[in-house]
């Protein structure tokens, strides 16, 4: 994955405007199990251990809370409760806050980004693969289900809309079986943890279920992705809203059809849902939700040009929907307080990256082949990859047009690691 780290100028421009429909469904869980035992030995402590890594920064290490505040910074968000979180610039990488960042707890469907990350390459979008048995053979009680069938025929795109959108241990399952099985599959995926740096990071199945010795954390998850979203695919597939999955091949009188189905997208403050409103500016990226993990999330989102990050692991809290409104939380603060504290730490790039500012130079975006290739297209917001619009939808109109004209030479910033833009979201 090379790439460079490199003072860049960036022109924001949308060129069209687009309406987009937000459909509000009933919650539903990225993956579901029974109970094991989450950790490499043990299940997770009550509370942090007391030696954590310290990749990415010394303060990062620590237990509890780590913010270093300036002047007129706001202070961090009363009432939080999940067991780690962290708040990061997805471009320059700077940690914001964090708390028990480090803390090694099972990931829950999260997990999914970092199988996206390594697969996504593997295969264009338009292969096209017939579902054997043994394709779906080993997926665990209670999982969240696409609803792919045998002996049915699926693109890779529909597979990885099933990844995406309902976190789908059956879409995770089938593309495995595509890249020689889930063995396979997992070792690929912790090849690719550790050259991401993301050494809290213990894969043991692929689509994020409840196993025993499956473990990763707040900034490991922030590292996955920080680099998915290198991906053009990545960026679409994790914003997508509504699409349409094909449904079962039936035969009457002669005639051979197949319907499709809506399928939609189960995060939150992507879609919306009865007590929490979708998140102005977010683009992303994945939940979960399992026995031993609890909740866990991480999203991405855009405002005024800065782009953050944050991830929420298992909030304490019993509340509907407490994952997102943690997370909307902290990128509220996280928005407010750019520029007024000081970095507890930092996203490390990947090996072999190097993180020297170049200044004068364009950014080269770590690159990804085949469907997975990088692109200066804006990531869509909330995209809907379905015809028209379905349910009780919430029609967000974005301006088109020159949104920003920025003159020559002006706009220089330190992007150690630049995202392509992120398509801005009106009400």
């Amino acid at each position: 994955m090379p790439a460079t780290n490199k003072t860049v100028t960036r022109s924001l421009l949308v060129t069209s405007a687009t309406l987009l429909s937000l459909s509000l469904t009933a919650p539903a869980f990225a993956d579901a199990s029974p109970s094991a035992t989450p950790s490499a030995t043990t299940s997770p402590s009550a509370t942090p251990p007391a030696n954590m890594s310290t990749v990415g920064g010394e303060q990062l290490g620590q237990a509890g809370t780590q913010v270093n505040l300036g002047t007129g910074a706001p202070v961090l968000p009363k009432d939080l409760s999940a067991r780690s979180w962290i708040v990061s610039d997805a471009e320059s990488g700077e940690v914001l806050a964090s708390h028990n960042a480090h803390w090694r707890l099972p990931p829950a469907s999260t997990l999914k980004m970092l199988f996206a990350d390594t697969l996504l390459p593997m295969f264009p979008k338009t292969t096209e693969h017939k579902v054997v048995p043994s394709d779906l053979a080993g997926i665990g009680s209670g999982s969240s289900m696409v609803g792919i069938k045998e002996d049915e025929t699926y693109t890779v795109h529909d597979l990885w809309l099933g990844v995406f959108l309902r976190s789908g241990n059956d879409a995770v399952h089938v593309l495995s079986a595509m890249n020689k099985g889930v063995d396979q599959t997992v070792k690929d995926m912790q090849a690719h943890a550790e050259e991401l740096q993301a050494l809290d990071t213990h894969v043991v199945s692929p689509d994020g279920y409840d196993a025993k010795g499956q473990v990763s954390s707040a900034y490991d998850l922030t590292l996955f992705a920080r680099s998915g979203l290198q991906k053009k695919d990545f960026r679409e597939y994790a914003s997508t809203v509504s699409a349409k999955f094909p449904g079962e091949t039936t035969k009457e009188k002669g005639k051979t059809t197949r319907e499709s189905f809506e399928i939609q997208n189960t995060n939150r403050l992507l879609t919306g849902d009865s007590d929490i409103s979708q998140y102005q500016g977010i683009a992303g990226v994945k939940n979960g939700n399992t026995t031993n993990a609890g909740a866990t999330f991480t999203g991405v989102a855009e405002r005024d040009g800065k782009v953050l990050l944050v991830t929420v692991m298992n909030p304490e809290k019993d509340e509907h929907n407490e994952v997102y409104k943690e997370a909307a939380a902290l990128l509220d603060w996280g928005f407010n307080a750019a520029g007024k504290v000081e970095p507890v730490g930092e996203l490390v790039p990947p090996q072999g990256v190097d993180s020297s500012a170049q200044p004068g130079a364009n950014a080269t975006t770590p690159g990804a082949k085949s469907s997975g290739e990088a692109s200066t297209k804006p990531v869509a917001a909330s995209a809907d990859a379905s015809d028209g619009s379905s349910g009780m939808g919430i029609a967000l109109a974005i301006t088109g047009g020159l949104l920003v004209l920025i003159a020559a030479g002006g706009f220089l910033v330190n992007r150690r690691w630049p995202l392509p833009d992120l398509m801005r979201r009106r009400r």
